[in-house]
Order: C-alpha cells, then structure tokens, then sequence
C-alpha cells in the first residue's frame, strides 16, 4: 500500500506541486480582455467598427467593444475630449479644428475615403455649373466638412467666398429651405441626399464634385496604451478585408449595428461611395495640412496648420505594429 507523504515532506511536494501548476503544466490559457469604448457618427464612413461588432472579431484581440453613437463627429470628438471615450470615428476637418486649437488626440488611421459630394439645387435656381453660384444662397452646416466642399467647387469655378452668401443650417434644415426657395442651393451630408431628392421631386437639380476625399479617421486620446490600440487597428483590418470579401454582407452589418439609425436604402445606394482601407499615408497628410490653412482663414483658428503640426498628432506605432504595409512611406 503506498503511503501518502505526511509533515515536512508533504508539505515540501505539496509546494512544488503548486510551483510546477502555476508554471507550465497547469498554466491558465485565458487571456485579458480589455473592453474599449468607441465614439461615432458616420455608420458607413466608420463602417469597420461595425462590422467588425456585427462578426464578433474583437474577441480574437482579447477586446470587448462598447460603442457610442453622435449625431456628428464633433460630438464623438468631444467625448474623447471628455473622457467618456478612448476612441471616436470622426471626420477629417473636426480632427483638423481640435488640433489646430491645440487639443490632445491622436490620429491612428483613415478608415475610409467618400468623394461624392453633391451641390443640391431646385431646376428655378437656374443652377448648371458652379459658376452660375455667384452672387447666390447657399445654405449649408458652417465649419463642416460641406463648407470645405463648396470652397472647392467655388475655386474650381474661379469664384470667392465673398462670390455668395452663406445661411448657417443644421445638415436636417436644408432640404426644407431648398423646398420653400429660401436658399437657391445646398450642401448637407450624403444621409440627406435621397430624402431631399424625394422631396423636390422633378425639381430636383445636382451638381456632383470630386475634388474632395473625405477621410474617416480613428482617435485616441492621448492616455490609450499602444498595445491597446495595436489590437483595435488589428481588428478593424481584419474586418476591412471581409468587408472587400462580402460587401452584401457588410452592408447587413452596418444596417444591424445602426438599429435603425440609417435607412437600408440609403446604406445600400451609397456603400459603394466609400473606399475601404485602414491606412496612414502620404495623401493624409496632404489633405490635414489643406484643410488646416483653409480651416485657420476661415475660422481663424490659432494653430499653425504646417506639417510638423500634424506629425506631431499622428501616432504611426500601432497601425506599423498592426499591418505594417498600411502606413507609407514607411
């Protein structure tokens, strides 16, 4: 009959037992999860979020997503600037406006890219190219990324500023002063194109520029650990290359995460308006110091709006850790 070890010997094995349990015989094989909260706005701009939600890929990051959703990007700005979130999935231009005012964000990548950008007018405006905007109405949501649009269609068209006159209008108000003649053209955001065409009816007149990519970005606040954000950026490639593979499927998982928030018509007709591709280049950069000089005259921003201004506000580590490829030159 064997014995079991009693006193000073038993507890000698009883030790090593413990030891070789907690080294690597025994060792636990879960790993931390890390739940991170994401700010947004734009369903198909940061349309990788949501898919990446809808097919369950943070797990594979040891992640778990909290996602809040804005009614604009400044708003999904502002709560990073708040502290109510580590993330937010905003535009170019606010991303431009907080560091120009010296706010503490990091930019880690451009989800996506839009170019079609539509001038809204009624067929009584008279409207056939944006040389005819002179001396007209625009109404617009000053200090977006709409007002930059029409400084490109203004330029393109050899015109100035002081060419019109502008009416300050929430994105939602613009379709109805274009139905009651109060402006003679608008711009608003591609979420209100389909229901202001519906409204005027044969009316209905557009102009379509694509002077102008858009840029969708992830930011962090400055306190987010390069590891954590690594394995965001690894997710959301993940979820950008499945994106590529199944858009039908894409599409589906932006309408399921926006529970209503977007119609399927409108996710449907301008899904394939966006470039998707998690990345930091060179045009980025372009583009951050371009809307920084028009942003600081027109605003009169303090910032100096020059390239070493917006290095200083990108964060290159987690993207190059991540998939290296995407950040170029590298």
């Amino acid at each position: 009959m064997r014995r079991t070890p009693r006193g000073p010997l038993a507890a000698l094995l009883a030790l090593t037992a413990l030891l070789t349990a907690c080294g690597t015989g025994t060792k636990s094989t879960t790993a931390t999860t890390a739940q991170v909260t994401i700010a947004g706005s734009d369903y198909l701009g940061g349309a990788p979020v949501y898919t990446a939600t809808e097919n369950k890929n943070w797990a594979a990051n040891h992640l778990t997503p909290e996602l809040q959703s804005f009614a604009t990007g400044r708003d999904a700005l502002n709560a990073v600037l708040g502290g109510q979130a580590q993330y937010a999935v905003v535009g170019d231009l606010p991303a431009v406006s907080a560091i120009l005012t010296d706010r503490k964000i990091k930019i880690l990548a451009a989800l996506s890219g839009f170019t079609d950008w539509r001038l809204l007018a009624t067929a009584s405006a008279g409207i056939t190219s944006f040389a005819d905007l002179k001396g007209k109405k625009i109404g617009l949501p000053e200090g977006t990324n709409v007002q930059y649009v029409l400084s490109g269609m203004l330029t393109e068209a050899g015109l100035k500023p002081s060419d019109v006159t502008l009416v300050n209008l929430a994105p939602n108000q613009v379709t109805a002063s274009l139905a009651r003649g109060d402006i003679d053209a608008g711009l608003t955001f591609p979420s209100f194109y389909d229901a202001t065409k519906t409204t005027l009816g044969s009316k209905y007149r557009e102009l379509r520029y694509d002077g102008y990519t858009y840029r969708t970005l992830l930011i962090a606040a400055p306190s987010t650990s390069t590891a954590t954000s690594t394995a965001v950026l690894r997710t959301l490639t993940t979820a950008t290359k499945t994106m590529a593979e199944h858009p039908a499927a894409a599409r589906k998982a932006v309408m399921a995460q926006a529970a209503g928030a977007v119609q399927p018509a409108f996710v449907n007709s301008h899904y394939g308006s966006y470039d998707y591709e998690v990345t930091l280049d060179e045009p980025l950069l372009k583009l951050l110091i371009a809307e920084g000089t028009w942003a600081k005259s027109t605003q009169k921003l303090p910032g100096t709006p020059d390239r070493a201004t917006f290095l200083r506000h990108i964060d290159r580590a987690p993207l190059t850790a991540a998939a290296p490829t995407a950040v170029t030159p590298h």
